[in-house]
């Protein structure tokens, strides 16, 4: 069985039974991954899926790079700090070009690059000065210094064909099923900066480091600091539901709540991303990422009530249009009496709960939908049933005592 079919079928349950272990210590490392986002929703995949010692490509050691620090209690019980472990976290934020320069540029062993950071800000044009910046400096830092540097993954999204978040519904995007050859569009998007960015500093190097481009949808996964963790934040509105003896709403659109929809497990997406890294015939090639299935959120709904005991209520047509950043604020002292209650790890609402997210997710009002047939026909064959991803992200959450 290869690994990718392997992995879809275990899903995150493959790492909660602890099914595969790393490389022994004092291995010789094949190689070596700069994983920039280490503790984000696709990071936190790549940090557990690259030292499993069926890894293509591998042994792989991994530097796992993030502006904050990694919380201790999600740490393996092994030091972190011990040099004969496959994983050496590096705190730096990388917006910070000296920073960037000081703490990456001394990594001479990189090999691949997985870039699956960003930073969010208010509007488009502070966002493509941000991540543009970010991606540049990161670059700028390991691809003259790193001799045996030979791939760059860098994740992006859907939004390379349905606008940013400020032009929904302003600027008419690309008709789904997307696909990997349809053209930019004629709006500011900082997905298309950062290509930029990539073709550029790359070629500086003449040769040598090819590069994948990956574009997932909604993502689902685990996290406690990604802005993108869909599923712990209606994990953690569920929870406030409960606690509070009300039903569980559905804040999003009509058309979300009865149409089709598409997800991209974090783990299928690192798996995409190391497969294209080691993959000869998947050099130079953007890909999309989605399970290969769609889904009803009617249905996941119900699911997510289900799970933590509310009532669910889906789409009202005739109800005021309800939204969890508005319905989550002052939240903050319910929040803190169930970690408390539930002896879970100490959280902050604003740290598990991104509500904006959420209700821009949720309230789309057209169907997107993209093609996975390029990723096939190159040959990554991975998949995930989208309804068994999303429980078995919800039961990571609570095994790691994020939510009860």
């Amino acid at each position: 069985m290869s690994w990718w079919w392997a992995g879809a079928i275990g899903a995150v349950r493959k790492k909660l039974d602890d099914d595969s272990a790393p490389f022994p210590l004092g291995v010789k490392y094949e190689s070596v991954a700069l994983v920039i986002g280490a503790t984000g929703i696709v990071g936190s995949s790549l940090v557990d899926i690259l030292p499993l010692s069926d890894t293509p490509g591998g042994p792989w050691k991994v530097y796992a790079v993030s502006r904050r620090p990694p919380n201790p209690t999600l740490l393996p019980a092994s030091d972190a700090d011990d040099a004969a472990l496959p994983v050496h976290y590096v705190q730096c934020d990388v917006l910070d070009s000296e920073d960037a320069s000081a703490k990456l540029s001394s990594l001479t062993d990189v090999t691949h690059i997985f870039y699956v950071t960003w930073a969010n800000r208010t509007v488009e044009a502070e966002n493509r000065t941000v991540n543009a910046t970010m991606l540049r400096n990161v670059l700028a830092a390991v691809v003259p210094s790193a001799p045996n540097l030979r791939h760059v993954c860098l994740q992006t999204g859907r939004k390379h064909y349905a606008v940013p978040f400020e032009s929904l519904g302003k600027v008419p995007a690309h008709e789904p099923p997307f696909s990997e050859d349809l053209p930019r569009l004629p709006v500011p998007n900082f997905y298309y900066d950062q290509e930029d960015v990539l073709f550029d500093e790359l070629s500086k190097r003449k040769g040598g480091v090819t590069w994948s481009i990956h574009r997932p949808t909604t993502i689902f996964g685990f996290s406690t600091t990604s802005l993108m963790n869909l599923i712990g934040t209606l994990c953690v509105y569920a929870a406030i539901c409960r606690k509070e003896g009300t039903p569980l709403r559905w804040p999003g659109s009509q058309i979300t709540w009865h149409g089709f929809s598409d997800a991209s497990d974090a783990d299928l997406i690192a798996e995409q991303q190391i497969w294209a890294a080691v993959d000869p015939y998947a050099r130079n090639e953007a890909f999309n990422c989605s399970n290969g299935d769609v889904f009803k959120w009617k249905h996941l709904w119900a699911a997510l009530a289900e799970q933590f005991g509310v009532e669910a209520v889906g789409y009202q047509e005739d109800a005021e249009r309800f939204t969890l950043e508005e319905a989550m604020r002052g939240k903050e002292a319910v929040w803190a009496d169930i970690v408390a209650e539930h002896d879970l790890v100490p959280t902050r609402l604003d740290e598990v709960g991104t509500w904006w997210f959420a209700d821009t997710m949720l309230g789309v009002q057209v169907e997107h939908l993209d093609s996975m047939n390029k990723s096939k026909e190159h040959g990554f064959f991975g998949f995930r049933n989208t309804v068994t991803s999303f429980n078995s992200w919800i039961e990571k959450m609570r095994a790691f005592k994020i939510v009860p």
